[in-house]
């Protein structure tokens, strides 16, 4: 995926392929079944940029979350986690995604509480046609049911 400096659904799509990407050490506290999760992005900077809210829904079953390598998300090419701890109630990362010049810098936190999620992430775009861009994430997840 490339970040276009002109295109915010790119970034966005970027910001919420970012969201918890790491390998987990522990089984996260998290309820299996159908989860809705919606995510609030405003947008700081000279671009008016209204705020996006986006809903997907996603079934999280316990052989998922039992697997070392579980992703809720995956990693879009160009970007590389350099940070990453997960525990049982939570993760915290950073990541970094580079793609025509520019690139974005991500720092996220999840809270994990059984039936419900929450949590936020900042990206941060540098790139030479708008020059930097902070865009700020609420993400929200709950349990609606069995899968």
């Amino acid at each position: 995926m490339s970040l276009r400096t002109t295109s915010f659904p790119a970034i966005a799509a970027v910001l919420l392929l970012a969201l918890p990407l790491a390998a987990q050490a522990e089984t996260p506290n998290i309820v299996p079944g159908e989860w809705e999760f919606t995510s609030t992005t405003s947008v700081a900077g000279d671009l008016p940029i209204p705020d996006q809210t986006e809903t997907t829904r996603e079934c999280i079953a316990q052989g998922d979350l039992d697997d070392p390598d579980f992703q809720m998300i995956e990693a879009e090419e160009g970007c590389e986690l350099l940070e990453h701890s997960v525990s049982v109630d939570g993760m915290d990362y950073r990541m970094m995604c580079a793609a025509e010049g520019g690139q974005a810098d991500i720092v996220g936190h999840m809270d994990f509480l059984g039936e419900t999620t929450e949590g936020e992430v900042t990206v941060t775009v540098q790139s030479p046609q708008m020059g930097e861009m902070v865009m700020n994430t609420e993400v929200t997840g709950r349990r609606i049911g069995d899968c």
